[in-house]
């Protein structure tokens, strides 16, 4: 497995406000590789320390195996916030300025502008755009030069539905080039619909980091039935790896720690003497396991 980039103890402060803590992470080829979070949990100041906008406190990162150098950050495309085209040049003069600066061949602006669908409109004027066809210009002009590696600082931020969807089937369109793709995201919906790994990040700390399954669908959600609900759930309180017990008027559920399943509850359940008449399991929905890290 290539590693693209690694990601050693960073750390950064902001006077009093520790911005990041001591953050690992390792994003390899071919990742979608979200960074997930609340407002103000790290992720821009993680995305500017690897593209050399910020400096770290300490720790370290690099690039393919190899230090970062300004060489480096040319072989990246970014997109840290909406870039300030000249209202009054057209789409199509607007790169040709960023092609001029990145020292990319020009002939790459109509192919950048066919990958956002906006090559029908490269000869309007910029002002003219609305906010989602300006995100989808500033996608290209990361895009120039066919880059492999694509670094996106929320890149749907106060698109409408329209916007959110157009900007999301580029970034997997992009995907199954087999480009990577890293992107920073407050959205838990725009996260797990392309995103094929994620890290979640709480004022400055790693919470976890893994696939998408396995990092926001990995508790199963299980429940019981049994005669007595009160002594059912007295006795779930005393067995070891039982969290998050909860109930309705007919059934109780609860979540099991990592090594416990279903044969393991039914045991210690038969063991104190409930014998249950129900035990199922469901999937938790995908914002409660968030909502439950992050909390």
């Amino acid at each position: 497995m290539n590693t693209v980039l690694k990601i050693n103890g960073l750390s950064k402060s902001y006077g009093k406000v520790k911005a990041l803590n001591n953050l690992s992470l390792q994003i390899n080829l071919g990742e979608v590789f979200g960074i997930l979070g609340p407002n103000g949990s790290g992720k821009t100041t993680t995305l500017g320390i690897i593209l050399d906008v910020l400096k770290a406190d300490s720790g370290t990162f690099s690039w393919n195996g190899k230090s970062p150098t300004k060489f480096t950050r040319k072989k990246i495309g970014a997109l840290l916030e909406t870039p300030n085209f000249y209202p009054y040049l057209t789409a199509r003069q607007n790169l040709s300025i960023v092609c001029k600066i990145k020292q990319v061949d020009e002939s790459d602006v109509d192919r950048v502008l066919t990958v956002v669908n906006l090559i029908g409109r490269a000869n309007s004027k910029f002002k003219t755009f609305s906010l989602g066809m300006k995100q989808r210009l500033a996608i290209a002009s990361a895009l120039l030069g066919n880059l492999e590696i694509l670094v996106l600082d929320e890149p749907t931020n106060g698109l409408d539905p329209q916007g959110i969807a157009e900007i999301r089937t580029i970034i997997k369109d992009l995907a199954s080039q087999g480009k990577t793709i890293i992107m920073a995201s407050h959205i838990l919906d725009e996260v797990e619909k392309v995103c094929t790994h994620v890290a979640v990040l709480k004022q400055g700390n790693l919470l976890t980091s893994g696939s998408i399954h396995k990092v926001l669908n990995k508790q199963e959600q299980v429940y019981v039935v049994a005669d007595d609900l009160n002594l059912l759930k007295a006795c779930l309180r005393q067995i070891e790896g039982v969290n998050n017990i909860t109930s309705t008027s007919n059934k109780v559920y609860l979540t099991l720690m990592e090594g416990k399943d279903t044969a393991y509850l039914n045991k210690c359940l038969f063991d104190k003497g409930i014998i249950l008449s129900e035990l199922g399991v469901q999937k938790s929905d995908l914002e409660s396991n968030f909502l439950e890290l992050i909390k």
